[in-house]
């Protein structure tokens, strides 16, 4: 009786020690570093190319419609509606387990807008923090921050004034009134020479955000000159838009 009982035992083990095959899935991972340095925060040790020393205390953007190609085909990413949100202050926001199940084989590119397209960018589209927590004020236009970098800068006599890299939905003016309302959201699609996704592995690409380009070219950001807020400089904010073009890099 006790043979059979052990032969049943090691039965039930062999079966419960069944491999199970890990499917064809991605992780990203986000990184923000300046100019190849994993960043510090709050230690003014940084200078942009118009001369400002300056600090970071935190880092939040979205990205959203993540895509991935395979020769000339597109896959969009449907996990939380290809939507990810990053915050430096949450550890578990800084890898993304994406849960679609991916076609295997050698990529070509990744693809994603950096904030929220128009329709997802919607008061009340997200009801639970930290994502709510980004919300942007109804009377500039409604919606989310895509990206808050908030630090401080060396002034004019050594003195440390904040300043709120604030992007999000601009606005048109005449006779100090609003107008109308844009949409500053932007594409940004990065090469991946032939990304290998393949069943039983662990997928990872690491996404990589260099702060000293937001301020770099082709419009150089001058904070003297701008000041430390521009939530309300539509001009600012297409220059930050078109500066993000160089902001992001992908690596294996």
């Amino acid at each position: 009786m006790r043979r059979v009982f052990f032969f049943v035992v090691i039965l039930f083990v062999l079966a419960s020690c069944k491999h199970e095959e890990i499917p064809a899935k991605l992780n990203l991972t986000i990184n923000i570093a300046v100019d190849g340095n994993p960043i510090q925060y709050d230690i003014l040790e940084y200078q942009n190319d118009a001369g400002n020393p300056y600090q970071v205390s935190e880092v939040k953007f979205f990205i959203s419609a993540v895509q991935l190609f395979k020769e000339g085909k597109m896959t969009a990413i449907t996990d939380n509606y290809g939507i990810h949100y990053y915050d430096s202050n949450l550890p578990d926001t800084r890898s993304w387990d994406i849960a679609d199940v991916l076609e295997e084989g050698a990529y070509d590119s990744i693809a994603f807008v950096f904030g929220l397209l128009p329709e997802q960018n919607v008061t009340g589209f997200f009801v639970n923090p930290p994502e709510n927590n980004m919300s942007w004020p109804e009377v500039l236009g409604g919606g989310y921050h895509y990206m808050q970098i908030n630090g401080k800068w060396l002034a004019a006599g050594d003195t440390l004034k904040p300043f709120n890299l604030h992007t999000g939905i601009g606005q048109t003016y005449a006779n100090g009134e609003i107008t109308g309302f844009l949409h500053n959201q932007f594409r940004v699609v990065l090469p991946l020479d032939g990304f290998q996704i393949r069943t039983g592995h662990y997928n990872c690409l690491t996404l990589e955000m260099n702060v000293n380009n937001w301020f770099r070219t082709p419009h150089q950001i001058d904070w003297n000159e701008i000041g430390g807020s521009i939530m309300q400089n539509q001009e600012v904010q297409q220059w930050l838009k078109e500066n993000g073009a160089n902001v992001f890099s992908v690596r294996r």
